[in-house]
């Protein structure tokens, strides 16, 4: 089994890598061999602090990019989208990952 953590700039531009990769169909439907795909979005790395009325104090800090994990019985080149990372958001029970997400990560090309 092949996990994938993946970083694009927008969700519509990873949308339409996941679908030429053959990962997904148009219609957001695994493909064969596609075992997982989460949408994690924009990661926090450090939450926002809020007033009683709701009111910003400190502005939340986020990770570059909109990021997507895989998991998949096939070996896809995503490039430069795919991510070695440091400290996981999210993981796939029982799989070991490939890295983690957090400050520390790295593009792999």
């Amino acid at each position: 089994m092949e996990i994938y953590k993946l970083q694009y700039k927008d969700k519509e531009t990873a949308i339409a890598d996941l679908i030429a990769k053959e990962v997904i169909d148009a219609d957001n439907n695994y493909l064969p061999n596609t075992h997982a795909v989460v949408e994690l979005g924009f990661i926090v790395l450090t939450y926002g602090e809020y007033d009683e009325e709701g009111n910003v104090i400190t502005e939340p800090t986020y990770a570059d990019g909109y990021h997507y994990d895989v998991m998949t019985e096939n070996e896809v080149d995503f490039g430069s989208a795919e991510l070695q990372v440091n400290n996981p958001k999210h993981n796939f029970a029982g799989y070991e990952q490939k890295g983690d997400i957090g400050q520390d990560t790295e593009q792999v090309d």
